[in-house]
């Protein structure tokens, strides 16, 4: 069995501790061949089941002239890139539903955004498209509509679903978390990610770029990983402050071994 079948395998064990980490999106492929080297390195040496992750495109941004990608082919094939070499699975974004058959071609989990979670021709093209289909929590959602938007996927026959808790937003420029979304989701059944990064997100504060607060990225996760997450969802990047998307609340990739030995430590504990 490749190293790819058996990561996918014990996403869905539940008894292990699973992260899906990488840039934003695709910047170079050398950003994303150094990153995916490094953290296979990082988690082998911890056996924590690992999943590259970066979007090939951003279709969310505030501004008009930010960063979305290096054009779709391009960094489609980079993420394939990734993949082929380091035998490990990938995670990228869909946005619409005409995406997924291409995008289907390159990863193991196709990821549904968070604004996007209620779209229901997008979730039932990524469920036919039979990949793991992960579902962030829309900011402005309860844990309860989780369970309808996985009921979308599922009814296309395909029960490799993961639900992700991302924050709610609190007034216009701040994200809060409350951690009873992680029992409510697991009891759909569905293993359940915590995204560490974009629920500290600072966004809509005028300058059009979003802020946020990777200072309480270990706080979050632990927190979160004794209340039962499964997995981790982490951005990070060799150095956040030049990264081309949500820098302001990646962890640091050198940061990145001593909080999973912690984490790893904590869920083992559990």
């Amino acid at each position: 069995m490749s190293n790819i079948s058996t990561t996918l395998k014990s996403i869905f064990n539940l008894s292990d501790l699973f992260l899906f980490a990488g840039p934003c999106v695709v910047e170079s492929e050398e950003l994303c061949m150094r990153v995916a080297e490094d953290m296979c390195k990082k988690t082998k040496e911890l056996d924590i089941p690992y999943v590259f992750k970066a979007s090939y495109r951003k279709a969310n941004r505030t501004k008009l002239d930010s960063f979305t990608g290096l054009g779709d082919d391009k960094a489609l094939k980079i993420l394939e890139k990734v993949r082929r070499e380091f035998d490990i699975p990938v995670l990228t974004d869909v946005h619409e539903s005409s995406e997924v058959n291409a995008v289907a071609e390159v990863v193991d989990v196709l990821q549904i955004p968070a604004f996007l979670f209620r779209q229901t021709n997008l979730l039932t093209a990524a469920g036919k498209s039979g990949k793991i289909v992960n579902i962030k929590k829309g900011q402005f959602a309860g844990a309860q509509a989780m369970g309808y938007a996985a009921d979308k996927v599922k009814a296309t026959g395909n029960d490799k679903i993961i639900l992700t808790e991302r924050g709610n937003m609190f007034g216009y420029t701040d994200m809060i978390v409350d951690v009873r979304n992680i029992a409510w989701m697991k009891a759909f059944g569905y293993p359940v990610v915590m995204d560490c990064t974009h629920a500290l997100q600072q966004p809509n504060d005028g300058s059009g770029v979003t802020g946020g607060m990777p200072e309480m990225i270990e706080v979050l996760s632990k927190a979160t990983v004794a209340a039962g997450a499964n997995g981790l969802f982490m951005e990070t990047h060799p150095n956040p402050k030049e990264a081309l998307s949500d820098g302001a609340n990646m962890i640091s990739l050198d940061q990145m071994t001593p909080l999973l030995k912690k984490l790893k430590r904590l869920k083992q504990a559990l």
